[in-house]
């Protein structure tokens, strides 16, 4: 027994309220070393730990970050039918959606907003981790469409986060069929000859990462992030074989050519920046009137 029991029931609710959420709220463990980080510090550091762990963040805060001024038009997505399958697992897929929307308060995994990165135009699309992994189904899908086909009408370059454990088990081939579709309107952007990129964060597996992950114009990863088709404990005992240290990570990929650049989140907008600087070279003067103007100096 402590001191608290004793207390009147209000106040008692009052310490229990305290001791239950500001604790949780204030402070955020490392994944990485186990050392609790006070969270304005985060906040403030674009949720990278001390120890230089990319903590996961939502695609709202990675608007906030990437475009000019934070300012952003977020894009409707189209609807998708729910459940094609009547499946069901230990739950109803059903449910897990249900459960889903309630802890993200979005209908799905992907996000898109349109707005500028360095005074581009860049669509955006994010894929969250926390709406059942990141995992790609018809919903992903059409969204990465919708995406893909708002880059094109706008002239815009389409970027995409990644975060997911791969294609969602729920819609089977539905499921499945995301991976050619979503490759199809990449095909498209570079008809038009946008560019495409690729910002790999963890994790990226699964059919995501052996589809629209890996065929970006440009590659980038964040630091430290789990980069795979099949993980690595399947791998091991697969091969009965000790992986090599950092095997799957990002640093890993670069040094064999899968990634272009490892950036920190920090210096990701002016690194995106830099790129659509050289892929999307302003508006010129045309010929002829650059010839006038030549003339007449």
């Amino acid at each position: 027994m402590n001191w608290l029991t004793n207390l009147p029931p209000g106040l008692k609710s009052i310490f229990a309220k305290r001791e239950d959420t500001e604790g949780d709220n204030l402070w955020v463990k490392c994944p990485k070393t186990g050392e609790l980080v006070y969270r304005q510090e985060l906040e403030s550091s674009y949720w990278v730990t001390p120890a230089g762990a990319h903590l996961r963040i939502s695609p709202e805060q990675r608007f906030q970050y990437m475009f000019d001024g934070g300012l952003w038009t977020e894009i409707a997505m189209p609807p998708v039918m729910k459940d094609p399958l009547k499946f069901k697992d230990d739950k109803r897929y059903t449910d897990r959606l249900k459960a889903a929307k309630a802890k993200t308060g979005r209908e799905d995994c992907m996000v898109a907003a349109f707005g500028d990165i360095n005074g581009r135009k860049a669509v955006i699309l994010v894929q969250d981790f926390a709406f059942m992994g990141g995992s790609l189904g018809m919903a992903a899908g059409e969204a990465f469409i919708k995406a893909a086909e708002t880059a094109v009408a706008r002239k815009a370059a389409l970027i995409i986060v990644t975060a997911s454990g791969g294609a969602r088990m729920q819609e089977s081939s539905f499921a499945l069929m995301q991976m050619p579709r979503t490759v199809l309107a990449i095909q498209d952007v570079k008809r038009a000859k946008l560019p495409y990129i690729v910002v790999l964060s963890d994790p990226t597996s699964g059919g995501v990462l052996a589809s629209y992950a890996m065929l970006g114009d440009v590659q980038i990863a964040e630091p430290g992030a789990q980069l795979a088709f099949t993980g690595p404990r399947v791998i091991e005992a697969t091969i009965r074989e000790k992986l090599p240290e950092g095997f799957q990570r990002s640093e890993f990929l670069r040094e064999r050519g899968m990634v272009d650049i490892v950036c920190h989140r920090k210096e990701m907008t002016a690194t995106i920046g830099a790129i659509l600087g050289m892929l999307m070279p302003s508006s010129r003067p045309k010929r002829a009137k650059v010839v006038e103007q030549v003339a007449a100096k």
